[in-house]
C-alpha cells in the first residue's frame, strides 16, 4: 500500500523519479481500508526537503498511510513560499479536535535559543501536550527530541564545544526491543547539531528508557511511555545530499569554523561523493516504528486513542 498525499505537493513528482509509489488522494479514496493518520510539524526551513525525506522513508511501509502537514500559527518561515504553506499546511485550530495514529515533529534552527525564548514555544508546547492524548505513538527528532524531553521531564541541553556535524556509528543498548527489529549491532546515522544532551541525566529519570547511544555523538534514541514517544537526536531521515548541501552553504557564507562533516565523503574528500552508511538503519528504524507503534499499537475506531494506556 502506499502514502497518501494531498494533490499536487511537490514530493509527489520527486518521489515519482525515484521509482518510490505514492498516490493523491483521489486514488486512494477507491480503496476500502482504513489509513493510518500520519501528522507531521515541520519546522524545518527548507520544507519541501523535509517532506520528501520523510515521505520517502513511510513510503517503504506495506500500509497505506495519509499524511497530513502541520504548520504554526505563531510563526512564518522565512524559506518556504508562503503559497506552499496555504496549500499543504494546516492549523493547529483545524485539527486540534481530531485523532493521529501517529505524529513526527521535526528539528528546527533554533538550537542555540533558551527553549522559553523560541517566539513559538507556547504553541509548540501546546502542541506536545495535545499529542500526549491525541495521537497513538510521536517520533521527535533532533531540536524537536531536545524540546520535548525538556519540556515533559526537565531535560537540559548543552553547548558543544564544536558543531557535532557527520555520520557516527552507534550501538543499541536493548536488541531486543522491536524498533530494532532487523538491525545490526551497529549502525550508523548522521548528525549536525550545535548541543546535545546527556545519558546520565535521561538515566535519572526512570519513566525514560535510553535505547541507543554513540561514543561519539552521544545520545541518540530515547523512550518513554512504553513507545508513545520517541526522541531521535540525529537525522536518519537526511537524504545522501544533506550534509554536502549544509557544508557547502556555510562555507559559502564564510564560515570559518566549519569542518568536513566525518565519515561522510569518501576518503574525506568533498570532491567525492558521499558514502551512505545510514539508508537502510533509516529504513528500518521507520518501519519497525509504523508496524509496532503505530500499526500494531492504534485502536481501529481512532477516537479510541484518548482511551489509551502506556504501550
Amino acid at each position: 500500500m502506499p502514502v497518501n498525499l494531498p494533490d499536487k505537493l511537490p514530493a509527489i513528482e520527486i518521489l515519482k523519479k525515484e521509482h518510490i509509489f505514492v498516490m493523491d488522494d483521489l486514488r486512494a479514496s477507491t480503496q476500502d481500508i482504513r489509513p493510518l493518520r500520519i501528522l507531521i510539524l515541520n519546522l524545518m526551513p527548507v520544507k519541501v526537503t523535509t517532506e520528501t525525506d520523510l515521505i520517502r522513508l513511510l513510503s517503504n511501509s506495506p500500509l497505506q498511510i495519509e499524511i497530513e502537514f502541520l504548520g504554526l500559527s505563531t510563526h512564518t518561515p522565512k524559506n518556504t513560499p508562503i503559497e506552499h504553506l496555504i496549500s499543504f499546511y494546516t492549523k493547529f485550530s483545524k485539527i486540534k479536535n481530531a485523532y493521529y495514529d501517529g505524529m513526527i515533529i521535526t528539528g528546527a534552527p533554533v538550537e542555540m535559543l533558551p527553549f522559553n525564548e523560541v517566539n513559538y514555544w507556547k504553541e509548540f508546547t501546546q502542541i506536545l501536550d495535545w499529542a500526549r492524548t491525541h495521537v497513538t505513538s510521536t517520533f521527535y527528532i533532533c531540536w524537536g527530541a531536545q524540546a520535548a524531553l525538556h519540556h515533559f521531564y526537565g531535560i537540559h541541553k548543552y553547548p558543544l564545544e564544536k558543531k557535532l556535524f557527520g555520520v557516527f556509528k552507534h550501538k543499541i543498548n536493548d536488541p531486543a526491543f522491536p524498533l530494532f527489529r532487523g538491525f545490526d549491532d551497529e549502525f550508523y546515522a548522521p548528525h549536525s547539531r550545535h548541543t546535545t544532551i546527556l545519558a546520565d541525566e535521561i538515566n535519572r529519570h526512570p519513566e525514560l528508557t535510553l535505547l541507543s547511544e554513540s561514543e561519539e555523538a552521544g545520545v541518540y534514541i530515547v523512550t518513554s511511555r512504553g513507545g508513545r514517544e520517541f526522541y531521535v537526536t540525529g537525522h536518519s531521515e537526511y537524504s545522501p545530499s544533506t550534509l554536502h548541501k549544509e557544508y557547502t552553504r556555510d562555507k559559502e557564507k564564510g564560515m570559518e569554523s566549519v569542518e568536513l562533516p566525518q565519515n561522510y565523503y569518501r576518503d574525506n574528500d568533498p570532491g567525492q561523493p558521499p558514502l551512505v552508511q545510514w539508508r537502510s538503519h533509516a529504513n528500518l528504524l521507520y518501519i519497525n516504528w509504523l508496524n509496532y507503534f503505530v500499526y500494531q499499537a492504534t485502536p481501529f475506531n481512532i477516537a479510541d486513542i484518548a482511551q489509551l494506556q502506556e504501550l
